[in-house]
């Protein structure tokens, strides 16, 4: 996968977290053994009216920028700062993710991954600190249709 292979603790990504972050982040599913995101519809970078939901590039819940608001929202923006930052990222225990996340989204999740959600949870809460890091090298949150490519290399 390229950007991703150091950014998960071991470096190893199984197919159904890279679902999970495909579905959190922008919006797609992984397929087959391609690893080729499915295409809904034609891409609509960084379009308002479909953001926070999975028809557009914009993840579950409005991509990149929508799951670091969400965490702020949820009283971590120390946790979601230090990932998008420059220096140490602070680890977000599974718990507070899924709070932060909301049960509906844990769920539609869980569902397209085939992972139960304490599961999903715990990988996430691993993954992520990393995936953000490497998704905003220099601390700043890229365009959304930036994202989606790191998925599609």
């Amino acid at each position: 996968m390229g950007l991703f292979d150091n950014a998960v603790p071991g470096g190893n990504i199984t197919k159904p977290l890279m679902i999970a972050l495909g579905a959190l982040l922008v919006g797609k599913m992984l397929s087959g053994r391609s690893a080729e995101p499915e295409q809904p519809q034609a891409p609509a970078p960084a379009d308002p009216t479909t953001a926070g939901t999975t028809a557009g590039d914009g993840g579950l819940l409005g991509g990149l920028g929508g799951l670091l608001d969400k965490l702020k929202d949820a009283g971590h923006g120390n946790v979601a700062d230090s990932w998008v930052g420059t220096g140490q990222n602070q680890s977000i225990n599974p718990g507070d993710l899924g709070s932060a996340l909301g049960p509906a989204v844990i769920r539609e999740i869980a569902q397209r991954t085939g992972m139960n959600e304490q599961e999903l949870l715990q990988q996430l809460s691993t993954a992520l600190p990393g995936i953000v890091d490497k998704l905003t090298p220099n601390g700043q949150v890229p365009q959304q249709h930036q994202v989606a490519s790191a998925f599609n290399s």
